[in-house]
């Protein structure tokens, strides 16, 4: 699994021109899936994500969790996180998982964040063309990869 994480005072995921999820002070989480993910994987980032120290403290640091500031969630499916641009100039997809492997692990990895943070978490529509909006706070924009923990 890939994410790219943004930490946001707001953002939202419309659908044909309705909002259809939303969240305030926290994370907007873009997640890709591919097919040699696992549910071990989707545990492991939610983890990850939720103890992920990037809000500031009184003193400006960023030292805090999402736990910590009781932040939201917003999770939206991208599989084009999994382009390789290596050949040509068309982004090749073939390493994305297809929609009846990456659905049902996409949903499981939704469940385990609210497991993790104890809050709802907000979600695009899995599939459909969606506008996201978002107000980046920091801007703090980070990339992680269950084939490359570090």
């Amino acid at each position: 699994m890939r994410v790219v994480i943004q930490r946001v005072s707001s953002a939202s995921v419309s659908v044909d021109k309705e909002v259809i999820g939303s969240c305030g002070n926290g994370l907007l989480i873009l997640a890709g899936i591919e097919e040699a993910d696992t549910e071990q994987d989707a545990a492991w980032l939610s983890a990850k994500i939720v103890n992920l120290r990037i809000f500031r403290d009184a003193e400006g640091k960023m030292n805090l969790s999402l736990k910590d500031i009781n932040g939201e969630m917003l999770v939206v499916s991208q599989f084009t996180l999994h382009a390789s641009t290596q050949k040509g100039n068309r982004p090749s997809y073939i390493r994305a998982a297809r929609p009846e492997k990456a659905l049902p692990l996409f949903n499981t990895f939704v469940e385990i964040l609210k497991q993790e943070s104890g809050k709802p978490v907000a979600t695009g529509e899995f599939g459909a063309h969606m506008e996201v909006g978002l107000i980046n706070d920091g801007p703090v924009t980070i990339i992680i990869d269950t084939k490359n923990k570090e």
